[in-house]
């Protein structure tokens, strides 16, 4: 069972499986499940076959609770008169852009290894995110031993995903059977399979992105440029003045990084970049490099390297720091954050022994990152790790007085 942001602020969607075939899928919700007649909302469900040997069927739930209250507290249960979930909850965003969103943010955790995961769940039983964001590679692989290891996955993080919207996006580890296992397992706003999205949560807006269509071309070219062309379409929306001074920040994510911190990654060129820097090779068609910094994004979140990177503002290899003393205010160029050390069972990734220059911090502890969109003109991150028994390994605070455009 988990839960997500919808397409407006108000609404969530609740989403799970059953194995049987189903009758109904129901979702009963109140403010207080035992003293209040709840609501029933009654959703769609589609019929999943694996892709492997056995063609497991599986059958997947939606539904969506729309206009519920803001900053309200709802308990639910889902299912139908064949059977019932345990009774879960979840809260509502505050209305409006002027409040203070705090996320995890992590990619990379298996159901093996997930070291990051108990940490993870105590934090949101003390109710300390808004939101969750999985940057790609999920179970390692959701598809193995014919999907079960994707469904001993999603219930390992139910006591996370059933409480907080849990938000992610695909990465090289779902590829099987053309993202099958993602695309229903899944269910992000928008209409694209939850490939490529956005939202907003308080003064940030949200892009989510697939970095897999840089390189497996053989599901087709035109979910590349598809992609483009609706990245340009909403981060133009996005960057415009009066789009700005209501919702200041943006932020993006997916799963493969711009830019290498370890020269032995299978995916790195010789100059520490891959596709989706300056897009695919010879042509250099749909770089995202140049598309981010003429919309001005602030920050670009990405995994797929098992430890944690800070990188310095950075664009074309060139690192453009606000000042000496304080490089991450007013920067002139997007800051990347690459956070894949949630756990695995492909373990950690060793640094390589010459750092790159952009290269800030790093750490190989096993953990993930925390924000706190404070205001329209600080973000604080940190990093948590778990092989220091939750111990900050690395604070820092962006700070802009004005969004938009790099000059």
């Amino acid at each position: 069972i988990q839960s997500c942001v919808a397409d407006n602020l108000q609404d969530i969607v609740v989403t799970w499986s059953t194995r049987g075939s189903p009758n109904a899928s129901l979702v009963n919700y109140a403010k207080n499940y035992a003293k209040d007649r709840p609501t029933v909302v009654k959703g769609s469900y589609q019929r999943f076959v694996d892709g492997g040997k056995k063609a497991r069927t599986q059958y997947v739930h939606s539904v969506e609770l729309k206009n519920l209250e803001p900053d309200t507290r709802y308990e639910y249960t889902c299912g139908s008169e064949l059977g019932w979930s345990a009774v879960f909850n979840f809260k509502t965003p505050p209305a409006g852009e002027q409040w203070s969103p705090s996320l995890a943010i992590f990619g990379d955790m298996g159901n093996e290894n997930a070291q990051s995961l108990a940490r993870l769940q105590q934090d949101t039983e003390r109710g300390m995110y808004d939101a969750i964001i999985h940057v790609g590679d999920f179970a390692y692989d959701m598809d193995t031993s014919n999907a079960a290891v994707g469904d001993a996955f999603m219930r390992q993080i139910e006591s996370v995903a059933a409480y907080v919207p849990y938000m992610v996006c695909p990465g090289n580890h779902e590829e099987k059977y053309n993202f099958s296992n993602y695309r229903a397992r899944f269910n992000m706003p928008g209409e694209t399979d939850s490939l490529w999205y956005s939202f907003d949560l308080g003064p940030v807006h949200f892009v989510s992105f697939s970095t897999e269509v840089y390189y497996f071309l053989s599901y087709g070219f035109k979910l590349l440029t598809k992609q483009f062309e609706w990245l340009e379409r909403d981060l133009a929306e996005a960057n415009r003045p009066e789009n700005r001074a209501k919702r200041p920040w943006i932020i993006t994510y997916g799963h493969r990084p711009m830019y290498c911190s370890d020269d032995k990654e299978y995916d790195c060129n010789e100059h520490l970049e891959t596709y989706i820097r300056q897009g695919l090779p010879m042509v250099k068609w749909f770089g995202l490099e140049d598309l981010f910094y003429k919309h001005g994004v602030d920050v670009e979140i990405f995994a797929h390297e098992h430890f944690y990177t800070r990188l310095w503002p950075i664009y074309n290899y060139k690192v453009y720091n606000g000042s000496a003393e304080a490089p991450y205010t007013n920067a002139q160029a997007p800051i990347q954050i690459i956070t894949g050390s949630a756990g695995c069972k492909e373990e950690r990734e060793p640094f390589s022994d010459a750092l790159p220059a952009w290269n800030a911090y790093h750490s190989n502890d096993y953990g993930y990152t925390r924000l706190k969109a404070h205001n329209g003109t600080h973000l604080h991150f940190e990093q948590v790790s778990d092989d220091k028994n939750g111990d900050i390994v690395d604070s820092f605070w962006v700070i802009k007085d004005k969004h938009g455009s790099y000059p």
